[in-house]
């Protein structure tokens, strides 16, 4: 549901075929309440806020374990890599963004008792755009992760992935 210009979401644990190309093109440029909450429309609003008074926007993604914040930022950066102007700069402004999670999620992620590969760090992802709208640039800001789980475990949980890949040569 919509509260203002705050999208609320929850995690169904299955696929959903809400994350189209289809869906890209319904919720690109449409006035902000005209169709049903989606993640689409929160990306669409602050891109074309962005674009139409020059000043920076940042979209929010916060919620509890397991509530799909990893999910929602990759599904906001495939929209603006599908809906944005096209640049050979774009492809690899996406690439480099979109890539870098398995590399983020490889020291990040851990075994949890309720998730095998739950992440266990924050972000901050920062996308520059240039005056006509078209991402020329990104980067990580900070990366933040949880330091407690380096030295202890709960009972059937498991250190971060990379410390395991690293023992194993």
């Amino acid at each position: 549901t919509y509260i203002g210009s705050l999208l609320v979401s929850v995690n169904p644990y299955q696929e959903l075929d809400i994350y189209t190309v289809t869906q890209m093109q319904l919720y690109r440029g449409v006035n902000f309440f005209e169709l049903p909450p989606h993640l689409y429309a929160i990306a669409d609003n602050a891109y074309r806020v962005m674009c139409n008074e020059y000043n920076n926007h940042f979209i929010l993604i916060s919620g509890e374990s397991g509530a799909g914040k990893t999910e929602a930022s990759k599904k906001i950066l495939q929209y603006y890599a599908v809906t944005c102007p096209t640049t050979e700069q774009l492809q690899t402004v996406r690439d480099r963004l979109l890539l870098s999670n398995p590399v983020l999620e490889a020291f990040g992620n851990a075994k949890t008792l309720r998730n095998d590969n739950s992440s266990r760090f924050g972000k901050y992802m920062d996308i520059q755009f240039d005056f006509k709208g078209a991402p020329v640039g990104g980067h990580i800001l900070s990366y933040l992760i949880e330091k407690s789980r380096v030295v202890h475990q709960n009972h059937g949980e498991r250190n971060f992935h990379i410390f395991y890949q690293l023992l194993e040569g």
